[in-house]
This record gives C-alpha cells, sequence and structure tokens, in this order.
C-alpha cells in the first residue's frame, strides 16, 4: 500500500508528522481537529484548515473531530453551528462519531480551573477590564502586578465558586492565570481565563454565567479529545506558551503538540469575520450565502464545486509564512473543474433579433448538439431553430473593424451547430438603436460548413425566439477593486467595494432545455461563461442563474485599462 509521503504534496506539517511516528510518538497515532466557533459562516479560509486536519487524518489512517468551541454564548447561534456540519459535509468529509462541543467538557474545564486555583497558579480579580490593559504594560515596558495577585487560595476558590452561583454582575470578576507580570510575549502576562457572562447558551441553556476564554478551554478540549497535532493558523503561534504551560500545569490526558501554518489570504476578499458580518448587516451584501461573499455557502451557491475548491488549496500549499494568493487560482480551479463536468448549452444574455427573410415561415428544424464535446457519453440534445432567433447584442456591429469576425452589414458569419448567415439589414428604432437584424441564410450550410469549401472566421451562438425560455441571469464579480481592501490606509475597506460587482439581466433566452434546470445544477453557456441554476430562487419554467466564473480571467485586462 502506497504511504501518505509518496502519494501526498510534502510540507513540513507532513515532516512533523512523519518524524512523530518514526519515533512511535503518540503510539503512531494521528488525531486532529477543525475547531471552529459557532458565531458565524465559514469561509474559504476555513476551508484550508479543513482540507488540512481532514485530509492528514485521512492520510494517515487516523481521525480527525469536529470540534465547536463554543464558549463566548453572546455571539453563537445554533444557525452557525449547522451551516458549519453542512459545509464540511459538502467539501466531502466526514467526522463520523466524533462531533464534540467544548460545552461539553465545562464541568471538567472548571475542575481544572479549581486546581491552577489549589496549586497557586490562578487567582480572582477585581481591576476592570480597562485596569487589566493598564497593568499589562506594553511590548517594551514590562507588566504590573494586580494588587489581588496574592489573594490566599482559600479566598480564590470561595470567590470562583460564588462567580459559577451567579453572585457577582458582569464584568465585575475574572479568573487569572498567575504566570509572568515581566514575560516578553504579553499572552503569558497573567491571562484572563474565565469571565463572568450571564448570558443564555444555545446548549447549556442558564446553567452557567461564567465562561472559559479561548485560550484556556482550546488546549484542554484538546487533551481530553486525545488530539495528537492541534494545527492551528499563525496567529496563534504567540499563544503557544500559555497552550503549553497550561498543559504543563495540570494533570492532562495528554499533551498534544501545536503546530502553526499561514492562513490563506485572498486578493480581492476580506476574510476577518468581524468584516464579514459588518457587509452582511450593512446590507452590502445579500447574506451570508450572496455568491459575492467568500463564504463556503457563497462559493456553493455561486456554483463552486467542493472538487475545485480541495484542488485550489492542495494548490496553494501549507507554508509558515503568511502570503496573498491571487484569486485568479481560485477562479482557475473551478474553470478547470466545470471543464471536464459541465454540460454546455447556449444562452443569450443580452438579446438581438434576427430574421432570417429567406427560411420558409413556419418551419422548425432541430440539430444535434453535444452536452459536451470532450465526453460522448453524456450524449446530445435537440436545439430548435426557426426563422426568428436572438443573438449576442455584443456579436453585431454596424460600423465594425477588419478584426470583428462576427455579424456586420455585409458580413457572413457561422451560426453554432446551424447555417451560415449573412447580414441584410439593421433595423432601428426612434432612437437610432439597433433592434432587429434582416439576414439571409445559405441551406447548404447545414451543420455549419460549406461545399463550396468558404471559410467564416466567425461563430456565434443564438437561440430560436419561438422557442426559448425568458431567464434571469445574475453577473457576479469581484466584491472589491484593490487586491487587499484590508490593509488600506487611512481607509475604511467598504469604500474600496466594486460597484459593478452584480449586474441582474432581466430579459435573457435560453435553450428551452435548461427551463428545467434542477438548482444548483451547472452549465457552460457557449461563448460566455460557467453558470449554475441558483439553488434558492430558480424555478422550472422560471429559471435564475449565476454566474459561476467567465470562460478566462479578464479581470487583469480590465484593471489595465
Amino acid at each position: 500500500m502506497s504511504t501518505p509521503e509518496a502519494t501526498q504534496p510534502s510540507n513540513f506539517i507532513r515532516h512533523i508528522i512523519d518524524e512523530d511516528r518514526l519515533a512511535g510518538k503518540n503510539g503512531g497515532r494521528v488525531v486532529t481537529r477543525f475547531p471552529p466557533e459557532p458565531n458565524g459562516f465559514l469561509h474559504i479560509g476555513h476551508a484550508k484548515s479543513i482540507c488540512l486536519n481532514f485530509g492528514l487524518a485521512l492520510d494517515y489512517q487516523g481521525r480527525c473531530h469536529l470540534r465547536f468551541d463554543d464558549t463566548n454564548p453572546c455571539k453563537e447561534e445554533v444557525a452557525y453551528v449547522e451551516s458549519i456540519q453542512e459545509d464540511v459535509r459538502w467539501l466531502g468529509f466526514d467526522w463520523g462519531i466524533h462531533r464534540y462541543y467544548a460545552s461539553d467538557y465545562f464541568e471538567q474545564l472548571y475542575n481544572f480551573a479549581v486546581e491552577l486555583i489549589r496549586r497557586g497558579k490562578a487567582y480572582v480579580c477585581d481591576l476592570t477590564p480597562e485596569e487589566i490593559r493598564a497593568y499589562r504594560g506594553t511590548l517594551t515596558e514590562p507588566g504590573k502586578g494586580s494588587p489581588f495577585r496574592n489573594r490566599s487560595m482559600d479566598e480564590n476558590l470561595d470567590l470562583f465558586s460564588r462567580m459559577r452561583s451567579g453572585e457577582f454582575p458582569d464584568g465585575s470578576r475574572v479568573l487569572r492565570a498567575k504566570i509572568d507580570m515581566d514575560s516578553g510575549n504579553l499572552n503569558m502576562r497573567d491571562p484572563v481565563i474565565y469571565r463572568i457572562l450571564h448570558a443564555t447558551h444555545h446548549r447549556t441553556g442558564d446553567v452557567w454565567c461564567i465562561y472559559p476564554m479561548y485560550d484556556f478551554a482550546h488546549c484542554l478540549s484538546d487533551s481530553i479529545e486525545g488530539i495528537t497535532h492541534s494545527i492551528c493558523t499563525l496567529e496563534f503561534e504567540d499563544h503557544r506558551p500559555l497552550y503549553d504551560w497550561i498543559l504543563d500545569e495540570l494533570e492532562v490526558p495528554c499533551h498534544p503538540q501545536q503546530i502553526e501554518f499561514a492562513r490563506l489570504n485572498l486578493t480581492y476578499t476580506v476574510m476577518s469575520k468581524r468584516k464579514l458580518l459588518e457587509l452582511v448587516r450593512d446590507g452590502h451584501v445579500a447574506g451570508w450565502n450572496d455568491p459575492r461573499m467568500p463564504t463556503i455557502s457563497g462559493f456553493r451557491r455561486r456554483g463552486y464545486t467542493p472538487e475545485s475548491i480541495r484542488a485550489f488549496c492542495e494548490r496553494i500549499g501549507v507554508a509558515k509564512r503568511d502570503s496573498l494568493v491571487d484569486v485568479a487560482l481560485l477562479e482557475f480551479s473551478i474553470r478547470e473543474d466545470l471543464n471536464e463536468r459541465a454540460p454546455r448549452a447556449l444562452a443569450v444574455l443580452q438579446p438581438l433579433k434576427v430574421v432570417i427573410e429567406n427560411y420558409p415561415e413556419g418551419q422548425v428544424e432541430e440539430f444535434d448538439a453535444p452536452n459536451h464535446p470532450g465526453r460522448p457519453e453524456l450524449g446530445n440534445r435537440k436545439v430548435p431553430f426557426s426563422r426568428e432567433l436572438y443573438i449576442e447584442r455584443d456579436d453585431f456591429m454596424e460600423e465594425a473593424p477588419k478584426k470583428f469576425f462576427r455579424l456586420a452589414p455585409g458580413r457572413e458569419v457561422r451560426l453554432r451547430f446551424a447555417y451560415f448567415i449573412t447580414c441584410r439589414e439593421a433595423i432601428k428604432d426612434a432612437n437610432g438603436e439597433v433592434v432587429e437584424l434582416r439576414c439571409a441564410y445559405d441551406p447548404e450550410t447545414r451543420g455549419g460548413s460549406a461545399p463550396d469549401g468558404r471559410k467564416v472566421k466567425g461563430t456565434i451562438h443564438w437561440v430560436s425566439a419561438s422557442h426559448a425560455v425568458k431567464a434571469e441571469v445574475r453577473l457576479y464579480d469581484r466584491l472589491f477593486t484593490v487586491e487587499n481592501p484590508a490593509s488600506e490606509k487611512d481607509a475604511n475597506f467598504k469604500d474600496f467595494i466594486n460597484p459593478e460587482s452584480l449586474t441582474v439581466l432581466t430579459a435573457c433566452q435560453v435553450e428551452p432545455s435548461l427551463a428545467q434546470a434542477a438548482p444548483g445544477a451547472s452549465y457552460q453557456f457557449e461563448r460566455l461563461g460557467y453558470f449554475c441554476a441558483d439553488h434558492e430562487e430558480s424555478r422550472p419554467g422560471r429559471p435564475v442563474f449565476n454566474r459561476t466564473v467567465t470562460l478566462r480571467d479578464t479581470w487583469a485586462k480590465v484593471q489595465e485599462k
């Protein structure tokens, strides 16, 4: 049987695991976890972590836990828990029986805190949050010990017990670890490990009014679950000494190894949950699953596939240093995937009517069109053809330059799958806008080739006017106009929202086979891009399509102009 080392891309985390297994550490076991806080929807950065943690567990025949670090009831909701599970499953991963919550361990965590007090390693502090920050010091100045730092063990145990029983108001007291106020690492300067919160928890109700801080709950939850490799993003590197200190000061089941990797930063995107929530609350997007959002649910609604996201995460790899990944690489991944799987279809987004004057009135032909040019097993479909058609408005130019190979007065083009046609006349309305083209077809060119061997340089798509189905199409583009909106100095990231990130077209015409497009089904609209039927609003006979991605990366060209 092949080994993970031989079949998977190498990275520094795999090297660590390989060395641990070679040394017999953890009995050779590999147990990872994905530990989201249920206070928002998962985004593409979380997808990288999901693929890494679950992928490592699969490759090393281990297991990966899904654990909700639900220690802040003020920000957590059941809806977030459900969406997180849906996203992980959609990406193709399964935690089996290993779904856990930090709230499962509240009693154990409380007892661990009591044990720290008994060992003289924790104390109840009455300083306000502002005073704690002031006493903490700076990166260049040491901190100052709290006046409550030397309370007796008995007094601390009594106060902590009364905190639990609800005697004190929010913010009046906290439990702090007693470490080192002179430490060069601010996280080690007597960090808060418990605070008072009289808030209803989505799982435990009103049983608790004190809640552990993330740094305290996280390492102990890892230990309780027998995690071997606690893989997290780089911002937790400075927290690692606290992670180790807590586990070293207590008698715990095991001491997992924390390993940090670079988080995913994507161009033209913000990844902060706070910023994403702001976009939702301020109405800049239509919700967490708006297809412009970098959330997994947003990508799913836009038509991204789990395979494309997993391929993207594999391409960017796992690094130790933060970097900015070009979103074009993500778009390439979805193009590559959909090019292989998406059936083709004809759609006209901005219709211009064409009347073929020499085509018999009332006659209808059907042409065989392959559902996929490279996959004959997907079969063919019938595309109706009649005297009146719709073509794309951009495929006609009244005064066309030499290198414009589409339709113009006197020019001949090929209609995809059908005939050669020549434009004879452009009909205009009172404002001088072209509203209809009068054309002639060559009946000898059925199927798109001429018996006399003449060639045409242009091939355009079309739909039969009498058979086409009206559709709404939403053209989604990048949400921001600058590469790194969160880093722009002296500016609010929302100042860089792209005003053209969504264009809604309501008069589109699509071939009749798309009338029954299943919600979530993806297609390549020939010459236009990849689109999917919106899984929330598309209905049989009234399709709504979201543009997933264009056929090629045109953004760089737009930016250069």
